[in-house]
């Protein structure tokens, strides 16, 4: 069993990823269910390639807490995907939302998302990062999955199979997947890419932030204009969890 403690030097983390880079995906989880300290949770956006990490956890794990966290301003289509899959995939979800209502907070600080990358940045702490902190804490998580890749964007090109943030263990193991592992894997079990797929988005958020991909854009392009890529989940320097 290894520990934050244990994974803290950075040889003792570089030692962990080599020997999960030589796993597949999912012998990665069960290493990491059976090696990591629970409770164990796995953390989803439900966006395009969700069902991809929910089906190989919930394998291994049926009943795992997956937690999501709602702005208010997900598209229907995302609700509406949540649901499906939670029904398909019998998931354990848990949803987390900030202390004040979208409404509330737009009559208080006025639509942040507008706000250049300042109010960019306050929006998505109070949205995501710290509800999401909020929820880890009440729970006592002490691992976390989630699905993101190095071919995403630049900001996730150095992403590892496992890491340390915020005094948590966090495990990546499709890190390494390209687009075509992803359609290969959700054809291969009959699971279904976000219904906005099809629309041309890649990248899928809240409603007023999000654009779908189009002719000379970058992946990164399609969320808040570009100005910011990473919602601060992931990104340790702006308190991610």
């Amino acid at each position: 069993m290894v520990s934050v403690a244990d994974l803290s030097a950075v040889e003792a983390l570089e030692e962990v990823n080599c020997l999960l880079a030589d796993l597949s995906a999912g012998e990665r989880i069960g290493w990491a269910l059976t090696n990591t300290p629970g409770l164990h949770v796995v953390t989803s956006s439900f966006g395009v390639q969700a069902a991809v990490m929910l089906h190989l956890v919930t394998q291994q794990s049926p009943g795992i807490p997956v937690v999501v966290v709602d702005t208010g301003y997900l598209f229907p289509e995302t609700y509406q995907f949540i649901d499906a899959l939670t029904e398909q995939l019998h998931l354990n979800l848990v949803v987390c939302r900030a202390e004040l209502s979208p409404a509330w907070q737009e009559a208080r600080f006025g639509k942040q998302w507008e706000q250049g990358i300042d109010g960019i940045k306050a929006y998505n702490h109070r949205n995501k990062v710290a509800p999401l902190d909020t929820k880890f804490e009440a729970l006592g998580v002490t691992t976390w999955f989630t699905g993101l890749r190095r071919e995403q964007a630049a900001s996730r090109a150095d992403t590892p199979f496992i890491d340390v943030a915020g005094g948590r263990i966090k495990v990546q193991a499709i890190a390494d997947w390209t687009k075509k592992d992803v359609h290969q894997y959700l054809e291969a079990h009959g699971l279904p890419y976000h219904p906005l797929f099809d629309q041309g988005y890649v990248s899928i958020g809240d409603t007023h932030s999000t654009r779908p991909l189009t002719l000379g854009m970058t992946e990164e392009e399609t969320r808040f204009g570009g100005l910011v890529r990473e919602c601060g989940l992931h990104v340790k320097s702006e308190g991610g969890v």
